[in-house]
């Protein structure tokens, strides 16, 4: 009796000690809503070529915006990679940045990010989203940037042109 109780208190410590995974509908529905919202063509190499890199999916594009004025911004690296994505931030952390448009280190996000229209995510939809980030394997892509508006990007850009201008 006490071997068995041994092994069930062994099992249940392994259990709890194991980080807990989001189970596959939740992952499905943050697939569903990051597809929804377009969150790939920004942040995946290759999108604004026209050839995505399916196996660098949400690791960060390499075609930057300019916005006049406020200088260029490169989609960044989504992916759970600790060096370059998101992997050294909580959920919290990065709800909060696609909710307020502010990163953990104060940095406002491009203001071509639509967090405003993510922020009225339910909180089961936002924690969705994470835990479908957290599933992609991680991709080591540090992208460029972000540059001043006097500052050379090192990278392809797409210029924002207000009308009038030439």
């Amino acid at each position: 009796m006490r071997l068995w109780t041994a092994i069930a208190m062994l099992a249940l410590s392994c259990a709890l000690a194991a980080p807990s995974r989001a189970d596959d509908a939740t992952v499905a529905r943050g697939k569903y809503l990051v597809t929804l919202g377009g969150c790939q063509d920004c942040h995946t190499p290759g999108h604004f070529f026209g050839k995505p890199d399916a196996a660098r999916v949400l690791g960060g594009s390499e075609v930057g915006f300019e916005i006049p004025g406020l200088g260029v911004f490169y989609g960044p690296n989504l992916t759970p990679d600790k060096a370059t994505g998101l992997g050294g931030w909580t959920d919290a952390q990065i709800i909060a940045a696609f909710r307020t448009g502010v990163r953990p280190d104060g940095r406002a996000l491009a203001p071509i990010m639509p967090w405003r229209a993510l922020a009225v995510l339910t909180d089961q939809d936002a924690a969705a989203i994470v835990a479908f980030l957290r599933s992609l394997p991680p991709v080591n892509n540090m992208v460029p940037g972000p540059f001043g508006p006097t500052q050379t990007p090192t990278s392809f850009v797409m210029k924002i042109v207000p009308p009038g201008a030439k």
